[in-house]
């Protein structure tokens, strides 16, 4: 699937390239689970700043995440 390529030339720098990488691959995960990607990034980011635990990262997947109804 290809993600935006376009967008991804004028990225600036190669790790800026592979966090716009990371973050579109998370949307289009997020799509694919029926999870709505702005209250999963939200949910997540909120959870990251609140201390969530880097042992239990699994459950922060979009997989993970209650699908929209």
């Amino acid at each position: 699937m290809a993600l935006s390529r376009k967008n991804a030339l004028f990225a600036g720098h190669d790790a800026e390239a592979e966090n716009w990488a990371t973050i579109a691959s998370l949307i289009e995960t997020c799509k694919l689970n029926a999870v709505e990607p702005q209250a999963y990034m939200t949910s997540t980011f909120t959870a990251i700043v609140n201390g969530h635990k880097r042992s239990q990262i699994d459950e922060l997947l979009p997989w993970n995440y209650p699908a929209k109804v």
